[in-house]
């Protein structure tokens, strides 16, 4: 019976491994993180960046697999929750540049001045959204 089980853990952590692997490594591939390091200065710690990226991925499957409980109560809760919702802008935004979206827009409509505005007006968006997600829906 435990046999099983240990087989059964293993196949399912080896998979999440994979997993959590294949989207640091597509993180990496998008640029974000080269981005970041060109923007902040710190291109040297470059390497240091994509490890806790991918130290992360493997972290986060963990949790999710095991289903640990971390008592770091609302306040804990709502500064991950920024830093989720940092994360995944950043990757929204990669995403975007990569696809031109914006670029294809602002010509389609005649979008000549205010592009910055559009794409804060996008993030602004996106943040009340999630908030009222948040706090209000649940």
């Amino acid at each position: 019976m435990w046999l099983s089980e240990l087989i059964a853990a293993i196949i399912g952590l080896s998979g999440g491994m994979v997993v959590a692997t294949a989207l640091a490594a597509f993180i990496i591939g998008l640029g974000i993180i080269p981005r970041y390091a060109g923007v902040t200065h710190t291109g040297h710690n470059l390497l240091l960046y994509e490890d806790a990226l991918i130290l992360g991925t493997f972290l986060g499957n963990i949790f999710y697999l095991y289903q640990f409980h971390l008592p770091f109560g609302q306040w804990g809760l709502a500064v991950i929750g920024i830093f989720f919702g940092m994360f995944l802008g950043s990757w929204i935004i990669a995403l975007g540049e990569v696809v031109n979206v914006f670029a294809i827009m602002a010509r389609r409509v005649g979008l000549t001045k205010g592009v910055g505005l559009v794409v804060l007006s996008i993030a602004i968006g996106k943040t009340l959204a999630s908030l009222i997600q948040f706090f209000v829906m649940t």
